[in-house]
């Protein structure tokens, strides 16, 4: 059957609710009158099987029938003007805004006391008896008393719940001397507070909690959520302020991490920055294009009389809110402590992250009796999970493409605490340290950080799969072969890979590189992203107008960025070629290379007719010679390269000769120095007679180390009792042997 033979609801039946027509006429041969009445049925549809899919997880229709709908409803929309703030269509984002208005909330949104500590949660409960008069509970429900997770819920495979005939039941089995005193126990969602506020069953507004009196507007943002209704349900009240939590599922976590770290871009740490770092975006389609959902918890406000948190929990679901069925009512402290207990040992089966439970006095007049203080609400308490501590989980296993090509296997972890910081991913090295460790998804595993700073899988502590992970046969960025080369492996996409290309951008513009100001990691992404710059030789090609359009920038910046790129057009030889982001050729081999070849031209042709002739420059043998052939005689490379060379000339550098007075000594740097780029600093005691190697041995007299410096290198100089000295000591030994530094 056609949608055209299908009657608009004239008996009161919406007809795209089961089994709906897909057959539209074209939007041109309809009167206004009807496609209003069809938006009208449409998105009532659509808000239903929204409902039935992301609150119950039990869906009417296929998706594919879904996506009919809602496209049918775009086209409606678009066709005859009939936009509107709390239609469906808003799911997908809408226009960005320039900054999140600051809007006083309905009700304080106050924060919780909490504590580790099971005497804190004993006093908390002294307390509320000793203040609302009622005396120690003498007997627990009765046996049969259900608790939120033994209702019938539709959608439990998705962590929600309906909480039907709930309070009466739990009522009818008390027996202890205190009735009017019950606490309801519920998960410490570890996401982001809002408040949402419906008038006449319409969602008006949704503010982050701030600082509790007041925060940001996020209605654009919120609307975009799937679990968050637009319009509300069944009986609801006139007025409606609830508190619910967004957050991202532990699963959509890691898929969105594994997209990000193969996309070149920084995961996030857990799901909660995640969820925080999203719901502030001020453009709501991407937004949209994040797995952000919602749990109801709290009311905060309403026009009608609801007389225990209960009775508010089992109404929700009647209204569209999504709950957690992770809710248990009792009826002493002793019962509170046990749940908490309980869902500890759960947590890691929990599809959402969890930081503790949180225990709160189920009468709303004994809350209002109870009070808040200026902080803190004095009848709910959150009794906190220990910090997860080095063992965690394996979820997933990404490969990250470095500039180099190089593929590094990424473990993505259920977040854990490594000294005192939250890991969420950890490098696995190599694919021959997996296979030596047998590491593999669902293993739970041990992680330790490298000097402090790099976590790693250290060893498996419980092996829960079968074999160990195995690389792919290719990049998952540009889909070109990946090579092994020894332990590592190596994407052999060149600087067609997207996600070579944009490090090396970004190297090129690095300390390291040709020291470009203003082109740092964010901007090159936001550059990339706007589509200004495919290659490196893009940079020279950078629009002002262009770049003052975008966001962030203004004509200061960008007349700045073009004065820097304007400078690099002839850069030191040296600077250039490590520039390039050869595998192996940091500033110190670059050097090397100048001063033996002097030009660009012959270092390219000796790297592409004779490789072996690199290997009588100091810094570099086989290996290494052996990059710089495969640079050069890539054919990507060797494009980037020559549209690289129609912009920039570099310039033979020749290392001026100050005397010896440094003879005989062995210098490493590492990290950033502030008087000098580490380029320079090695050219400085070069010109005075040291050598300036890459690397830490026995032969090494100082390692200078600036600002983040490295902690394998200063490893390395405590194994081989290297002095290290920081920026001020090298000036000062400078000086102590006659070189005089402006």
């Amino acid at each position: 059957m056609s949608a055209d033979d299908e009657p608009l609801a004239a008996d009161g039946e919406n007809p795209y609710l089961r089994e709906p027509p897909t057959d539209f006429r074209p939007v041109a041969d309809i009167e206004e009158s009807e496609a209003d009445r069809q938006i009208e049925l449409l998105r009532e549809a659509i808000r239903e099987h929204d409902r039935r899919y992301y609150v119950e997880g039990d869906p009417a229709i296929a998706d594919r029938t879904y996506d009919v709908l809602f496209s049918r409803l775009e086209v409606l929309e678009d066709h005859f003007d009939r936009s509107a703030s709390d239609s469906p269509t808003n799911r997908v984002g809408g226009k960005p805004v320039d900054a999140f208005e600051t809007v006083e909330h309905v009700s304080p949104m106050l924060s919780i006391d909490a504590s580790g500590e099971v005497d804190d949660v004993r006093e908390f409960d002294q307390r509320v008896r000793r203040e609302l008069g009622v005396g120690s509970t003498t007997d627990t429900a009765a046996d049969d008393t259900p608790d939120i997770g033994d209702v019938d819920s539709a959608g439990a495979d998705d962590g929600t719940a309906t909480l039907s005939d709930f309070s009466d039941t739990a009522a009818a089995g008390r027996t202890d001397v205190d009735a009017d005193l019950g606490y309801v126990c519920e998960p410490k969602f570890d996401g982001v507070s809002i408040e949402f506020v419906y008038e006449d069953g319409r969602l008006v507004r949704a503010v982050t909690r701030g600082d509790g009196q007041e925060g940001d507007d996020v209605t654009k943002n919120a609307r975009t959520i799937r679990t968050v209704p637009q319009r509300l349900r069944g009986d609801y009240p006139d007025f409606l302020a609830v508190r619910g939590e967004v957050y991202m599922p532990k699963d959509a976590f890691q898929e969105h991490n594994r997209e990000r770290i193969e996309q070149g871009k920084e995961p996030f740490a857990n799901p909660r920055n995640a969820t925080a770092g999203t719901i502030r975006q001020l453009d709501p389609s991407i937004v949209a294009e994040r797995p952000l959902s919602v749990f109801f918890f709290e009311v905060l406000d309403s026009s009608d009389g609801i007389e225990r948190h209960t009775e508010a929990l089992e109404r929700f679901p009647d209204w569209g809110f999504r709950v957690t069925e992770e809710v248990e009512r009792v009826e002493s402290i002793e019962d509170a402590i046990d749940y908490r207990e309980d869902l500890l040992d759960r947590r890691d089966d929990l599809s959402f992250e969890i930081d503790g439970v949180v225990i709160k006095v189920d009468d709303y007049a004994s809350r209002e009796a109870l009070g808040t203080t200026a902080r803190h609400d004095r009848w709910a308490y959150a009794y906190k999970f220990p910090a997860r501590a080095e063992v965690t989980t394996i979820q997933d296993v990404a490969v990250q493409v470095g500039r180099t090509g190089r593929a590094t296997p990424v473990a993505l972890l259920d977040p854990v605490d490594v000294g005192g910081v939250t890991v969420s991913r950890a490098s696995l090295h190599n694919p021959s340290e997996i296979a030596e460790k047998n590491v593999n998804v669902g293993d739970t595993v041990r992680v330790q950080r490298a000097g402090d700073v790099i976590p790693y899988v250290a060893e498996v502590v419980e092996k829960k799969s079968e074999g160990h992970w195995e690389l792919p046969d290719t990049c998952p960025v540009c889909e070109s072969q990946l090579e092994r080369d020894g332990p590592m492996a190596f994407c052999t996409g060149g600087l067609a890979c997207d996600a070579q290309r944009r490090r090396s951008i970004e190297y090129y513009a690095s300390d390291d590189g040709l020291d470009i100001e203003g082109l740092g990691e964010k901007s090159v992404r936001q550059l990339v992203a706007a589509g200004l710059l495919e290659t490196v030789a893009d940079l020279y090609e950078l629009d002002r107008e262009d770049l003052v359009a975008l966001e962030g920038w203004g004509e200061t910046s960008a007349d700045n960025l073009l004065a820097e790129l304007e400078d690099a057009r002839e850069p030191p030889l040296p600077d250039f070629l490590s520039a390039l982001g050869i595998q192996l050729v940091g500033p110190t081999t670059a050097r090397e290379l100048a001063r033996e070849f002097e030009t660009f031209a012959a270092v390219r042709e000796a790297a592409i007719d004779s490789p072996e002739a690199l290997e009588s420059v100091d810094e570099v043998g086989e290996t290494v010679a052996r990059a710089i052939h495969d640079f050069f005689t890539s054919e990507a490379n060797a494009a980037v390269v020559e549209q690289l060379l129609e912009h920039v000339s570099p310039q033979a550098a020749a290392i001026e000769a100050g005397g010896d007075e440094l003879d005989g000594l062995t210098f490493v740097f590492t990290g950033s120095l502030d008087a000098w780029t580490r380029g320079d600093a090695q050219d400085l005691v070069e010109a005075h007679g040291a050598n300036a190697t890459s690397s830490v041995s026995s032969n090494t007299d100082y390692l200078v180390a600036g600002e983040n410096a490295g902690a394998s290198k200063q490893s390395d100089a405590e194994e081989n009792d290297v002095p290290v000295i920081d920026e001020a000591g090298f000036t000062e030994l400078l000086a102590q042997n006659g070189i005089e530094v402006a």
